[in-house]
């Protein structure tokens, strides 16, 4: 088959094609025939030999795809059958013509949407769910302060705390951009590129501040994410991409918010770690239901067995039914541009240039 493939580390020059063995799908994997996989951060950083892949990963770039089931591995007992339609959260390989996955780790397509769109939500989607349920555990009222707004992650977040009753607020690098994700639900945006985000977030919530951030990019933000975080506030870290060196009293001036620093990654993550997510008690048949939320509500820590199976059929159940197209106020993928898969440089360099709104698509396999 063929994959994405690098020689050595370093610029979106070195990518091209080449020619793999093709994967088997081992005890409880299923094969996919990729027809399109979404372009991410991490992916950027993997090239520039700056994030490997997690152990026993695959090398080949790709955390998210879609396709259809070609064979199902030894062992599976789940719904899917040769020709079905899904798409994968994956910790490596989604670049390629094929790749194996857990059979946990497999969605249905929801109805209405094509595979270039399903390809943009198991990554970015199910970040933004983690981020926002189950590591900041959002609650109908609060707000939520997303940096990257206008990301694969952003845009999810931005949709799924309106979902959740919350007020989304955003940091975006442009006017055009702060206006499409206010069209998506935010309540405001902010560009850091022009003003002091930090300074507009009180003003917005009349000196409250956010109760929870989303801060994917960590050390050239820490002071003024401090200066607006509400007392009690979750200030949740999942990217470095402003550095990771902290200068000055962090410590003394979250501990006056009575702030909670807490981070997350999903790529590293093994399929059989136990979990911090939490499962409400008495309520078997529903994970972090929006529904659920407040003070009545008792939370169990390090349920599950296996973290992103868990995680993958909480997102199932609860969010999945809410991208139909026809209804209002539906959830959607948010696709900015779609690139052969020949053209995987030329994503990475429009990635690299900050300029989508959304996600960057690889066509793998025309659709027909």
């Amino acid at each position: 088959m063929l994959a994405v493939h690098f020689d050595q580390p370093g610029g979106p020059e070195n990518l091209y094609l080449k020619e793999v063995a093709k994967p088997e799908p081992g005890p409880g994997e299923v094969l996919l025939k990729v027809a399109a996989s979404a372009l991410n951060r991490a992916d950027v950083l993997q090239r520039w030999g700056q994030y490997s892949p997690p152990p026993g990963a695959s090398n080949i770039l790709g955390l998210e795809a879609s396709g259809h089931v070609v064979t199902v591995g030894p062992g599976c007992q789940g719904p899917w059958k040769a020709g079905h339609s899904a798409m994968a959260l994956l910790a490596g390989g989604g670049q390629a013509e094929y790749v194996t996955v857990p059979e946990g780790h497999l969605m249905p397509v929801p109805k209405g949407l094509t595979l270039i769109q399903a390809a943009a939500i198991p990554e970015a989607w199910l970040t933004a769910f983690q981020l926002l349920h189950v590591i900041g555990q959002v609650k109908a009222g609060e707000t939520v302060l997303i940096h990257a707004g206008s990301s694969g992650v952003g845009t999810a977040a931005v949709q799924l705390a309106r979902q959740a009753g919350a007020i989304p607020l955003v940091t975006a690098g442009s006017l055009d951009k702060i206006k499409a994700v206010e069209k998506l639900g935010a309540a405001a945006g902010f560009n850091y590129k022009e003003g002091d985000f930090s300074a507009a977030t009180l003003e917005f919530t009349k000196g409250a501040g956010a109760n929870v951030i989303l801060d994917c990019v960590g050390g050239s933000y820490w002071e003024k994410n401090v200066a607006c975080l509400a007392l009690d506030g979750r200030w949740v870290l999942y990217g470095l991409l402003g550095g990771a060196e902290v200068h000055g009293e962090l410590l003394s001036k979250l501990l006056t918010k009575r702030g909670s620093l807490l981070t997350s990654l999903l790529r590293s993550r093994d399929k059989k770690t136990i979990s911090g997510m939490g499962k409400v008690l008495g309520c078997g048949a529903c994970l972090w239901s929006p529904r659920h939320r407040g003070p009545e509500a008792t939370w169990a820590r390090a349920l599950p067995q296996n973290y992103k199976a868990e995680l993958v059929a909480a997102f199932t159940q609860q969010i999945l039914p809410h991208f139909a197209q026809d209804e209002p106020g539906s959830l959607r993928p948010v696709v900015d541009t779609v690139f052969p898969l020949k053209q995987v440089a030329e994503a990475h360099v429009y990635m690299e240039q900050n300029k989508n709104l959304g996600k960057i698509v690889l066509e793998v396999t025309p659709v027909p």
